[in-house]
């Protein structure tokens, strides 16, 4: 229709590695040219730039709303926790312990040479402080003020924060020093309760990221190897990348009494009795956005979901004069509006200091999922070009059927980018009874579902042979009894095997 544009597209499209020649690079190129990220003047960290962020916020208020809908509320606490709270719970503490940033000193001085500021060694602080890598320690010191009766309880707090653990190979939105997250930290009266409120916390997430990142993930719960320092058990869901990794989107833990008793949290309950509180804790991060890249991306750049996508729809004038643009814009205002007031986000770029083949390269690379054309010719004929990003096919269509068509054709985008990125993953999950078949699948980026004797040794064992780790205790699975794919013991049942990030 426009084979002006296409020419200029072709040569205006930013050059990203293809993902089968290098996933990795790929991925690096893609965060960056599509303007999520960068990496920061400190290493480890990342700065999010505004679009990044702007899904972020998504991100952030669908599950603030589904917090909030199941009776949690919002609070924040310190960003620094005195060393002595982390002593308190020893597997806690020994989880954590070398990812953890410390605080020594409280003020800086200038040089005596004038070469620039240095530490004030007489401002040594008396006890350490720990840039938060988690704030089990400072939330339930706290939580002992609060509670005293059964009355007091639930507790069903959230804070939305920044935390910090000493990443020694970064990766933007991966693996990041400091990275964004929430946390939610409850305290029950039951044990039935708590373990109720990590299983459903759970829930929440798996109807998050299918429902909204259109990404399929397995729910299940992790071996004792692998759980959260600290918790009896570790509920997971677990989703794969392109390149056949397993990638933990959130955790939801049952902690029991321990970080009751570390601190001595007990209420009297209804029997008149002292007794410890039930905990739970559970969050996501900005790994998250990871997990959205690498499930949906191509080798043009981002495939956004429209439920998470900023822009839904972007509008590109063709036009050689003002004149030109005035017919064109008077025509799309109107359809600006009426899109508007269905809640879906245009945006009309009229931009007249960049080429239309550079925004539409530029609109592909950032994942914009409905793109429309409108040039004089379309005017006169009452058309317009329209292409999905999920496919890149493109269509003619009427204008002024465009107010219905998008909202259906973004509907149906969502359900497709999740139907292909299930339909990839159950392509790539399998069940395998022999050691050399395991490592095979493995090498070859499956999901492998294989029986496990149950011990840490084993599991050790085939971490160290094949870097592959169990992911979970799939959640729905017949527990099948058989034999040990690398110790031929006896085993209850089969597990999730993967390389993970």
């Amino acid at each position: 229709m426009h084979p002006e544009i296409d020419t200029d597209m072709a040569k205006e499209l930013k050059d990203l590695t293809k993902r089968s020649e290098n996933y990795s690079q790929w991925y690096n190129e893609l965060v960056v040219k599509a303007d999520l990220a960068e990496q920061a003047p400190v290493r480890g960290c990342m700065v999010i730039k505004p679009y990044g962020y702007a899904i972020w916020e998504k991100i952030q208020r669908t599950l603030d709303d589904k917090f909030k809908e199941t009776g949690h509320v919002n609070a924040y606490f310190p960003l620094l926790i005195p060393k002595s709270y982390l002593s308190r719970e020893a597997e806690h503490v020994e989880g954590f312990a070398k990812e953890c940033a410390v605080v020594t000193h409280y003020r800086l001085k200038n040089a005596e040479d004038g070469s620039g500021v240095i530490v004030d060694p007489a401002a040594k602080l008396e006890e350490e402080l720990i840039v938060r890598p988690t704030s089990e320690t400072i939330i339930w010191a706290t939580y002992k003020n609060w509670i005293k009766s059964y009355r007091d309880l639930p507790i069903l707090c959230n804070q939305w924060a920044n935390v910090m653990r000493w990443e020694m190979r970064p990766r933007l939105f991966l693996r990041t020093a400091e990275f964004l997250w929430q946390e939610g930290h409850t305290a029950h009266a039951t044990r039935e309760e708590a373990e109720q409120e990590a299983r459903r916390m759970q829930q929440v997430y798996a109807d998050f990221v299918e429902g909204y990142m259109a990404v399929p993930v397995v729910r299940g719960v992790k071996s004792e190897t692998e759980r959260f320092a600290g918790a009896l058990d570790t509920y997971t869901i677990e989703s794969m990348t392109q390149d056949g990794k397993a990638l933990q989107c959130g955790t939801s833990h049952f902690l029991g009494q321990n970080f009751a008793k570390a601190f001595d949290v007990q209420f009297i309950n209804k029997e008149n009795k002292l007794e410890y509180v039930w905990a739970t804790s559970w969050g996501v991060s900005t790994r998250l956005m990871g997990a959205l890249i690498m499930a949906h991306s191509d080798d043009n750049g981002l495939v956004l979901p429209p439920k998470l996508a900023p822009i839904q729809v972007v509008i590109v004038p063709i036009y050689k004069n003002t004149d030109d643009l005035a017919q064109i814009s008077a025509k799309v205002d109107i359809l600006v509006e009426a899109l508007k007031k269905k809640g879906i986000s245009v945006k009309y770029d009229d931009a007249d200091n960049k080429r239309p083949g550079f925004k539409f390269a530029d609109y592909e690379v950032k994942g914009v999922p409905v793109r429309v054309a409108l040039g004089m010719r379309d005017l006169e004929a009452g058309t317009c070009e329209i292409m999905r990003r999920d496919t890149l096919e493109k269509e003619t269509v009427p204008f002024d059927g465009l107010e219905e068509l998008i909202p259906n054709m973004l509907d149906d985008m969502q359900t497709a980018i999740f139907e292909k990125a299930k339909a990839w993953r159950d392509a790539r999950m399998v069940e395998v009874n022999s050691y050399d078949e395991f490592k095979e699948k493995i090498e070859a980026g499956y999901f492998v579902l294989a029986h496990w004797d149950g011990t840490a040794e084993t599991e050790a064992k085939i971490k160290e042979e094949t870097k592959a780790t169990i992911r979970c205790l799939p959640f729905g699975m017949k527990e099948e009894p058989g034999t040990d794919v690398y110790s031929g013991k006896p085993a209850a049942r089969r597990v999730l095997f993967a390389r993970s990030y």
